[in-house]
């Protein structure tokens, strides 16, 4: 009896460790239109609201979901620290510190970054072409992020329930 409870543990370990692969691949397509739809208000604000770069990190922190309103959030308050800090500085810190939570992976993590840098040290027009062309290129990012889902996600909870059937016939 102890040994059926102990093997139907682990494949339900497995089960959950693929469970959990495929609900990252599930997330990361949808938290790249979420992304882009938060460039997106952030171009508005610089456009027609003509707002500063801190409150208007701090508006979309308090527009959008969680993971990317902590990231906002952080990089407003970098911005208003008086540390000193450039925008370039305080959005590659909060890049850093809040990516592991967010399901995207370095390729987006790469193009945050880029928009990043020039943030703040161009003039309004270069700005938005920037946070344009970081839209285009996470767009078709989220493209190839759907297209990696349809493939593997079905596959990732198989996966799971196989490994820890694996491991239950390699045990006993």
């Amino acid at each position: 009896m102890l040994k059926l409870l102990g093997a139907a543990l682990i494949v339900l370990a497995g089960a959950m460790i693929g469970h959990i692969k495929a609900r990252r691949l599930a997330d990361r397509p949808a938290q790249i239109r979420r992304f882009i739809r938060v460039l997106q208000q952030l171009e508005t604000e610089i456009t027609y609201g003509f707002t500063p770069l801190p409150e208007a990190m701090n508006k979309l922190a308090h527009q959008t979901a969680e993971p990317f309103a902590s990231l906002f959030a952080d990089i407003a308050a970098k911005l208003r620290s008086g540390t000193g800090l450039s925008v370039k500085e305080s959005w590659e810190q909060a890049v850093m510190e809040r990516w592991p939570f967010v399901a995207m992976q370095e390729g987006e993590q790469d193009i945050v970054l880029q928009l990043g840098s020039s943030l703040g040290t161009t003039d309004r027009e270069d700005q938005l072409k920037h946070l344009r062309l970081a839209s285009s290129q996470l767009g078709s990012m989220e493209s190839e992020a759907a297209e990696e889902q349809r493939r593997f996600e079905k596959m990732w909870r198989s996966l799971g329930v196989l490994g820890g059937a694996l491991i239950v016939v390699m045990m006993y």
